[in-house]
Formats: C-alpha cells, sequence, structure tokens
C-alpha cells in the first residue's frame, strides 16, 4: 500500500521541481522523469517497483544537479554584482574628471550651447549618406544562390526596403547597429 503514495510524492517533487524553474535548467531531463513517473502509475507489481527505484535515483540525480546548479548560479551572480557597478562608477567619475579638466561646462549646463544650424544639417546628410553606402555595400555582397528564406537574404531585403521607404528610420536603424557592434568589440576587447 506504500507504492501509491510513492507515485504521489514523485508526482509533487517534480511539480515542485518545475515550478522552481528546473523545466528551464533541463527541459528533457525534467520531461523524461515526468514520463518515467506516468510510466511507472501505470504498471503493477515487480514492474512498478523497478521502475519506482528507477525514477527514485534518477529524480535523486536530477534534484541534486539541479540544486548544483542553482547554488553555483548565485555565488557567480554575488561574485559579478559589485564588478561591473564599480566599474560604472569609475567610469563616471573619470568623465566627470575628464570634463573639469577640459574646461567643459558642468552637467547641468550640458544643453546650453546651442549647435549650429549648418552644422546639424551636415551631420543629418552625412549620416545619410553612411547609411545608405554601407546598405549599398551589403547589396553588393549578396549571395548567389540563396533560396528565398535565407537568413542573411531576408536581412539584406529588409534593409532594402527600409532605405527606399524610410530612410530616416534606416538611419537611426544602422547607426543603433553600429553602437551595439562597437560596444560588442569594446566587451570583446576588454575580456583579452
Amino acid at each position: 500500500m506504500n507504492e501509491p503514495g510513492q507515485a504521489i510524492d514523485f508526482s509533487q517533487t517534480i511539480a515542485s521541481l518545475r515550478l522552481m524553474g528546473a523545466d528551464k535548467f533541463d527541459p528533457i531531463g525534467l520531461y523524461y522523469l515526468e514520463a518515467l513517473a506516468h510510466r511507472t502509475t501505470a504498471q503493477r507489481s515487480s514492474v512498478k517497483r523497478i521502475l519506482d527505484d528507477k525514477l527514485k535515483h534518477s529524480l535523486d540525480n536530477f534534484e541534486r544537479s539541479f540544486r548544483q546548479a542553482q547554488s553555483a548560479a548565485s555565488v557567480d551572480t554575488a561574485q559579478n554584482c559589485d564588478g561591473p557597478r564599480e566599474s560604472l562608477r569609475d567610469l563616471t567619475r573619470r568623465i566627470t574628471q575628464h570634463s573639469e579638466a577640459i574646461g567643459a561646462p558642468a552637467q547641468g549646463n550640458i544643453g546650453s550651447r546651442a549647435e549650429l544650424k549648418s552644422v546639424r544639417q551636415f551631420r543629418n546628410t552625412w549620416s545619410k549618406l553612411s547609411a545608405n553606402k554601407q546598405v549599398t555595400q551589403a547589396l553588393d555582397q549578396t549571395p548567389k544562390n540563396a533560396g528565398p528564406i535565407n537568413s542573411h537574404m531576408l536581412v539584406l531585403r529588409s534593409l532594402a526596403l527600409m532605405r527606399d521607404n524610410h530612410p530616416d528610420y534606416l538611419n537611426r536603424f544602422v547607426s543603433y547597429v553600429d553602437t551595439l557592434l562597437s560596444l560588442d568589440q569594446g566587451n570583446k576587447d576588454k575580456r583579452q
């Protein structure tokens, strides 16, 4: 009479693991445990005991791995939390010191100097020309025998449509992508 109680405990344990996020840790492993628990409840006598033992062993291993991963993740998070904050503080401090050293206006006065209209127009025109040039270069490097759902081709078509229909949006998009690429490159250089 103890066996039905064990099956319920297994199901409850598996359900509690799912609630704690184990399905994101190892979805296939959790699905295997659920399938084995379901299979165990459908069996009788000696086969059920064998499957119960297998389920108990597999569940213990899964729980152990999951707990270890959780503790490793929490230790990792705790170690990395202070680093970026400290780096950001240092960066802000250095920028402030640098701006004070060159005589730049204080933070409250950053927008006080007006930009010349001709400079703004020149910058806008230059960025549009640069975005168009980059899209044209990308379209020139189109793969020859790419299929209709080739991801490279889809991106190139999207860029061409943006250039034709919404040039201002293309300009902002290219600027955004350039910024992300430079940040990524800076992050790679920092790791090396």
